[in-house]
């Protein structure tokens, strides 16, 4: 479940650090997940904010969209050098994730915004069928201002003036 390799060939000094887990398609499995990351995190001595609010919207659209009753989705994290990977897979291939853009008053659909807003970069690559892994990484070195990656829409609105 959890392991760590003290010399790598790309870094040698920098230990390559994983946890991975299997939870239920469930609320209470993405929540769970959300607080086993953010323990392994603090174990790690790494920075939790930034990466506990991804891992909860990617646990929790892996319970929600990518729910198939009696599979279930599986939460790893990587920490490779200065780059912390959160991957999520579940068994919904079919179900592709996009970013969508919700209306001001919708109460749900904007968790990849969010990621999108967190993460350093993020996306998704196919799996054995019938897997998907939506993946987002953080960069842990400190950086002074980091803008929105680059999505485009009615996420902000300009006030007159």
């Amino acid at each position: 479940m959890n392991q760590e390799t003290a010399v790598s060939e790309v870094h040698p000094v920098t230990p390559i650090r994983n946890f991975s887990v299997l939870l239920s398609p469930t609320p209470r499995g993405a929540r769970l997940g959300r607080l086993l990351a953010t323990e392994q995190l603090r174990t790690w001595g790494l920075p939790m904010d930034r990466a506990a609010h991804v891992v909860a919207e990617l646990a929790a659209n892996a319970a929600t969209h990518g729910r198939v009753p009696g599979r279930d989705f599986r939460l790893t994290l990587y920490v490779v050098a200065d780059t912390l990977r959160i991957e999520v897979s579940d068994t919904r291939g079919d179900r592709l994730p996009y970013a969508r853009h919700s209306t001001p008053d919708a109460e749900s659909g904007r968790g990849l915004v969010l990621v999108d807003a967190l993460a350093d970069r993020w996306g998704w690559a196919p799996g054995p069928p019938p897997r998907k892994t939506v993946w987002a990484e953080l960069d842990l070195a400190p950086e002074p201002s980091r803008p929105c990656s680059g999505a485009t829409g009615d996420l902000y609105q300009e006030t007159p003036g």
